[in-house]
């Protein structure tokens, strides 16, 4: 478990698996500012200002707290990873509440781990990599380059890119990656330095972008 030493994770781990929401709160409280920022990433540009990250993460607890059996019968995920899942599922029963469905695609929508997400992933890397890159005097310079590296992202594939995603943006590690897409966890090293080596390329002729993204 990520950030905890070996012995207080597998206890922590052995208590969740017994139904102990003592350690779920102990849990949701250590990974808390992780899951803020996966959300925070993941949250469609559509419902921006309607939708709070904060709120997301109270109703994702109280779901787990309701699902806490579930992890004790035999649930092959990893604590964080099982958490994540919900935290993901509330953020799209959201996004499903705010967006009119004439309006909604279910195309744009990505199977991970038993749970969906919103597949807008490559509106949210973009945003992230051009950041604060073009100052508001030049926004059309900066709309027309979130154009681009959107549309380049939307090219590719989209294992790679949810790879990529998972590793670079949400800052997971290649094994929670790997649990998450389902794959092993060389595959899932593999498809990142594609992917990464994809990324690079398409922002080759973009200065400054390219710094936005490792490789390691």
């Amino acid at each position: 478990m990520s950030g905890l030493n070996s012995c207080g994770g597998d206890e922590l781990e052995d208590r969740l698996r017994g139904g102990d929401e003592r350690a779920l709160a102990e849990l949701f409280s250590w990974h808390r500012e992780r899951l803020w920022r996966i959300v925070q990433f993941r949250l469609s540009s559509r419902v921006q200002g309607r939708i709070d990250p904060d709120d997301v993460l109270q109703e994702a607890y109280l779901a787990a707290a309701q699902r806490l059996g579930h992890l004790g019968n035999g649930s092959p995920m990893s604590p964080f990873i099982w958490l994540r899942m919900i935290v993901c599922q509330t953020l799209m029963d959201l996004h499903r509440g705010h967006l009119d469905a004439r309006k909604r695609d279910a195309g744009r929508e990505m199977a991970l781990y038993g749970g969906r997400v919103p597949v807008e992933t490559s509106v949210s890397m973009a945003i992230t990599l051009v950041g604060d890159l073009t100052s508001p005097s030049h926004a059309a310079a900066r709309a027309e380059m979130l154009d681009i590296v959107e549309k380049a992202i939307e090219g590719m594939d989209s294992m790679d890119r949810e790879v990529l995603a998972l590793r670079h943006f949400e800052e997971l590690s290649n094994s929670e990656v790997a649990e998450v897409l389902g794959i092993q966890q060389k595959a899932a090293s593999i498809r990142y330095i594609r992917a990464v080596r994809r990324l690079k390329g398409i922002l080759s002729c973009m200065p400054g972008l390219l710094d936005e993204c490792g490789d390691d």
